[in-house]
């Protein structure tokens, strides 16, 4: 018999957790499988009463369900609660605590480039749903100074008043400078876009982008130039790092789930390459 994982989300079909996650049980003998399930918005209370009944061990949770499905679970980890958002469930017994593994990721994707974060500046592009696990990553790193920027003005300035950072208006983007700056919108997913102009990725010296489809996105092409970039398969790979030793209290063969994932954001790319435009 085999215990059963997942990701739920909408979209999910081109994740690549079941490639990471599965990689791992099989090279250290597991018996598990993980899966992608597309779960719409009005379906969550179901799919989660589906997680109990179906006795599903673990659960990855992505877009548009990270702050939606907390309201289900029995518990929530401190440090998501803090976030505001779960992006991993351990069930225990039918008992379903929520992570949030995503700031980890972060962190390690810093680490392991060897990019110190205390006492930087860091500038954020965005304020969305991803952001919160950036700038909660960010803060216990130790940064300096913190400036997030949103198209919604609103949206930045909620960030503000939730974790203590300086929300700054759109148009003042063409100004900014510091150590770090970190893309965490969708801009530039499988499109030859960026947030950014050239002129502000000069003024830093390292450039992380959370989109991954394609790697090396327009934006840390330009960035590049000036700065040592990160790109997006790192936060992924280390939050599933994570996420894996929170399921099963086993150490995961990173390298080959790193190997596994890049390999198939190879082929992604192939496929989309017309609509990188």
């Amino acid at each position: 018999m085999y215990d059963v994982y997942g990701i739920i989300g909408n979209p999910v079909s081109h994740s690549l957790s079941p490639i990471m996650h599965n990689v791992a049980f099989k090279e250290l003998g597991i018996k598990a499988v993980y899966g992608a399930f597309l779960v719409k918005e009005e379906n969550l209370k179901k799919a989660v009463e589906g997680i109990r009944a179906l006795n599903i061990k673990g659960l990855s949770i992505t877009i548009p369900h990270k702050e939606s499905i907390m309201k289900f679970l029995d518990e929530i980890d401190r440090v998501a609660l803090e976030i505001g958002a779960v992006n991993t469930i351990v069930n225990e017994n039918g008992y379903l605590k929520g992570y949030n593994t995503d700031w980890i990721g972060v962190l390690k994707a810093f680490t392991k480039n060897e990019v110190e974060i205390k006492d930087k500046k860091v500038v954020i592009i965005g304020a969305g749903g991803a952001s919160k696990a950036v700038v909660y990553a960010i803060k216990a790193g130790g940064a300096k100074e913190i400036e997030v920027y949103n198209r919604t003005f609103e949206k930045a300035k909620t960030l503000e008043k939730n974790f203590g950072i300086m929300a700054k208006p759109w148009n003042e983007l063409k100004n900014a400078s510091g150590d770090i700056i970190i893309q965490t919108t969708s801009v530039g997913l499988k499109s030859w876009k960026s947030p950014v102009e050239e002129e502000v990725l000069s003024r830093f010296k390292i450039a992380m982008d959370i989109v991954y489809i394609p790697l090396k996105t327009k934006f840390l092409s330009l960035a590049e130039k000036y700065a040592k970039v990160i790109d997006g398969l790192q936060m992924l790979l280390y939050q599933g790092v994570e996420q894996f030793r929170l399921w099963t209290g086993i150490e995961p063969p990173v390298k080959l789930m790193e190997e596994a994932i890049y390999k198939e954001v190879k082929k992604m790319e192939k496929e989309i390459k017309k609509e990188m435009k």
